[in-house]
């Protein structure tokens, strides 16, 4: 004779079943297939971050010798350039001098080796800046507004900034 307490125990579960186990198996490969994408997101794009640094710096550094030139030409200074190579860079006196550096030819740009002048950067091979100057009013104050873009990276980088006749 069966009691309750001995059927009880005889339908009692004492693991798991199969369809638990594909469950679980399924529900923890959909969070590892998620874990891995994101992982080789991260991996792919990891070298952005260095890339877009080291162009950020190369926008700064010419941005910086651009806006410590004279606003305008100084008497007997080197005058405004109109070269296709743009020479003499060490030369240049005032902002207007590097308007040069627009891009048109090719090789009117300052190249990511030679951003610090003489100085050969060679980790900046793959970089390249042209120089943007326009005159501009802010304020009725009479300004040039400079734009360095540099291109080479995972995307371009422009920084602008203002000279004020002072």
């Amino acid at each position: 004779m069966c009691t309750d307490s001995a059927a009880s125990s005889r339908f009692r579960q004492r693991g798991i079943s199969l369809i638990e186990v594909v469950v679980f198996i399924v529900i923890v490969s959909v969070g590892v297939v998620g874990l891995m994408s994101v992982m080789s997101t991260t991996v792919r794009y990891s070298a952005d971050p260095m890339q877009r640094k080291q162009a950020v710096a190369m926008a700064e550094a010419i941005l910086d010798e651009v806006l410590a030139k004279d606003f305008a030409n100084p008497a007997g200074g080197f005058g405004e350039t109109n070269f296709n190579t743009c020479p003499g860079r060490l030369q240049y006196d005032d902002v207007g001098d590097y308007a040069c550096f627009d891009g048109v030819p090719a090789t009117a740009v300052i190249l990511g080796t030679n951003t610090l002048g003489a100085s050969f950067i060679p980790a900046l091979a793959g970089y390249s800046a042209t120089v943007a100057v326009a005159d501009v009013t802010v304020s009725s104050a009479a300004m040039k507004r400079i734009t360095v873009t540099v291109t080479g990276g995972a995307e371009p980088i422009e920084l602008s900034g203002y000279r004020a006749d002072y």
